[in-house]
């Protein structure tokens, strides 16, 4: 590998690694991670109702089905509670 690809490859790599830790939370008290029990908590940062989906400072999407995509790629499925207006028995 010559010099000036080395060096493209290394600049690649820090811009990438320094996106996966974004730290757009600027609160004080600082909102929770994105790691943490309680992380839809955060702050709004966008909100596309339209589109179903909103940013939190943490770096977490939250959609409407209460559905999450986490910073690292991982997904929380949905956990809507059921209301009990909502139950229906069979007959």
């Amino acid at each position: 590998m010559n010099t000036s690809s080395s060096r493209r490859t290394e600049t690649i790599t820090q811009r990438v690694t320094q996106r996966k830790n974004p730290s757009m939370c600027q609160h004080q008290p600082s909102c929770p991670t994105a790691d943490s029990t309680d992380r839809d908590t955060a702050h709004l940062v966008a909100r596309h109702p339209e589109q179903g989906w909103s940013l939190l400072c943490n770096g977490v999407l939250l959609f409407e089905d209460t559905g999450e995509l986490l910073p690292d790629g991982q997904i929380i499925a949905p956990h809507r509670p059921i209301g009990a207006g909502r139950v229906v028995t069979a007959a």
